[in-house]
């Protein structure tokens, strides 16, 4: 057990009064009105959306559906990039009684078709004209779909369909029902439990198809309960969303503890802008996948390449002084008054200016999760002043079980289990999670469930890890992912392949040999990174996979892996590599939309250039 307090699975929840989201954001909408809670980019331009609207687009979307027969406990899929009228669609779907659920914007037709299906949806919200197209191409797969409801009219001027209608057609219908039924959103909104679901969230499916799991009301209030005894939340504070709003993890930031802090949150224009909007926002804290961390270091070490002698002879100083006092907190101490002196003047001439830079000038902290990440990195961010915390959950602990605080901050391990919580591991080293984050079941899928939870209710989560006498948690990797080499060494490789992505040259890795000699690896480069070194050094390529196979770009990805290698055993080390020729992105099925390589899909894809190393 990590904490000392631990929430029993019957025992009320509730937050400024409310045990269900929906009470406690119609209670948000009244008290703020005309503050402003969503900001998004029309034109080039930032507009401002108010509380009201929020809860009013959000009212008339719920009695549209109503109106057009949506029951009590039916899911509805939502097909679109981070825009407000999500959020809408969210809480107005889940005030009336309904479950929303999100599908990725990179899924393709027959994938939509599957979550429609599996999900029993009988309404679909799509953003373009784009995205309306995949349902044109299955809508023979769909028969229980009853209406599809598109966002944006550009490119449909002329489009008519009976199945479908538009964004402000649903707004007029829901305003007539609100007119004709004045009490009849708040009484389906006050009608909600605790225990009935939030949301639907789908698995990624990279061992099966995937499954849609129930986070309930009690599950968010819950997780906002323990985010406020962990994570400072103030109604000043401003957000970006950019991760998919399918995703847990965006869920929680984006929108439930904003209706918690009552803060602003700002979308993103799109996936290719973050960094541009991150500049923008400068916001007060930040959470991104490992993918966005890595990049922003990788662009600063660009910077540095690109900088006279002066420059990178300045910021090396600066890190450095970074890194001493990093080095002290870990190991319980306090900088010197030399140390101390060097490393303020160091962040009033560089880190400062360097915090800016890249967005992060206002943020009191941020976080990182969905995948493994390099300690060096962690340390990094520590030392130019940015405090990224590494947490850990899944969509099963309806988003996080454990975190770091700026306070305590133990790098390397991804903190203790947030209050309320208890963690344990099993003896096979599974980490098993207990208390009211462990989610409301599989969709339709009793015997799926059955499978994940053990026989007192605790969430087998399928990796395994370590707990310190402290309570904080160190992931070593997953069940399924252990390499049983042919001399029957164990091995874990999460932490070779996070050392690995620390270079700012490799993006990801996958480490083989199971069942084999010895370990090798593939390797995904960092496109921007690896073309800039050939661009210095006048390396000729002609396209991505010319560049992949450039002998000196093989030979600089050899360096990094010899220097990994160091830091492992013999058994451990990585005896070949080869390079992925192909430029992977979020639409590749490689990829899951958080940006991890999917591991089996990529043994199976490239066994041809595993089996070369063998």
């Amino acid at each position: 057990m990590t904490t000392d307090m631990f929430i029993p699975a019957d025992a009320p929840i509730a937050m400024d009064g409310c045990d269900t989201v929906v009470k406690l954001w119609a209670k948000r909408c009244r008290e703020l009105g005309q503050k402003t809670a969503h900001r998004e980019k029309e034109l080039g331009v930032w507009q401002a959306y108010s509380w009201a609207d929020y809860y009013n687009d959000a009212r008339n979307a719920g009695l549209g559906l109503l109106a057009m027969g949506l029951e009590k406990g039916q899911p509805v899929q939502i097909l679109s990039e981070d825009r407000r009228e999500w959020l809408y669609v969210d809480l107005g779907v889940a005030a009336v009684g309904g479950i929303p659920s999100g599908v990725y914007t990179t899924d393709s037709a027959s994938q939509l078709a599957y979550l429609v299906n599996d999900s029993g949806s009988p309404f679909l919200f799509v953003e373009n004209d784009e995205q309306l197209d995949k349902f044109l191409e299955v809508r023979d797969e769909m028969p229980g779909l009853k209406k599809v409801i598109v966002f944006d009219r550009d490119g449909l001027a002329t489009f008519s369909d009976p199945q479908v209608m538009f964004w402000d057609e649903l707004m007029e219908l829901g305003a007539a029902e609100a007119k004709a039924n004045p009490k009849k959103f708040e009484q389906a909104l006050e009608a909600v439990k605790p225990n009935d679901p939030r949301m639907l969230i789908y698995t990624s499916g990279t061992t099966g198809p995937p499954k849609g799991a129930m986070i309930t009301h009690r599950n968010v209030i819950y997780q906002m309960f323990a985010g406020e005894q962990t994570l400072e939340f103030f109604d000043t504070d401003e957000l970006l969303c950019f991760l998919p709003l399918c995703h847990v993890l965006e869920r929680l930031i984006s929108v439930e503890f904003p209706i918690l802090a009552g803060c602003k949150v700002n979308f993103a224009e799109s996936p290719e802008t973050v960094f541009d909007n991150l500049r923008e926002v400068s916001p007060h804290s930040f959470t991104g996948v490992p993918r966005i961390w890595e990049k922003i270091y990788s662009r600063v070490t660009i910077m540095r390449s690109e900088a006279g002698w002066i420059g990178k002879a300045f910021l090396d100083w600066a890190v450095n002084a970074g890194m001493k006092k990093v080095a002290a907190i870990e190991e319980g101490k306090r900088l010197n008054p030399v140390a101390a002196l060097n490393l303020a003047l160091a962040d009033v001439l560089v880190l400062r200016n360097l915090r800016n830079l890249v967005g992060l000038a206002r943020t009191r902290r941020c976080t990182t999760g969905a995948a493994p990440i390099s300690p060096d990195l962690l340390r990094w961010f520590e030392a130019i002043g940015v405090h990224l915390l590494e947490g850990y959950g899944m969509t099963e602990t309806s988003g996080v079980a454990t975190i770091n605080t700026v306070a305590e901050n133990h790098i390397g391990t991804v903190g203790p289990a947030i209050p309320g919580t208890q963690v344990r591991i099993a003896p096979d080293g599974e980490i098993q999670v207990g208390g009211p984050a462990v989610f409301g079941g599989y969709w339709n899928k009793p015997e799926k469930t059955a499978e994940t939870l053990t026989d007192d209710g605790w969430l087998r989560t399928g990796d395994i890890g370590r707990l310190d006498n402290r309570g904080n948690l160190t992931i070593t990797g997953r069940l399924k992912d252990i390499i049983i080499t042919a001399g029957g060494k164990n091995i874990t490789p999460a932490e070779i392949e996070s050392k690995l992505k620390f270079s700012p040259y490799i993006s990801d890795a996958v480490v083989i040999g199971d069942k084999r000699k010895y370990l090798t690896c593939l390797i995904m480069i960092d496109q921007e990174n690896v073309e800039r070194f050939a661009q210095e050094r006048q390396i000729p390529y002609a396209d991505f996979a010319s560049l992949t196979r450039a002998k000196e770009v093989v030979e600089l990805i050899g360096k990094v892996v010899t220097e990994t290698n160091k830091s492992f055993a013999q058994v451990e080390q990585i005896k070949d590599f080869r390079l992925i020729d192909i430029l992977l992105t979020a639409e590749d099925e490689e990829l899951t939309p958080t940006m991890k390589l999917k591991r089996n899909y990529v043994n199976s894809r490239h066994a041809g250039l595993i089996d070369s190393m063998y």
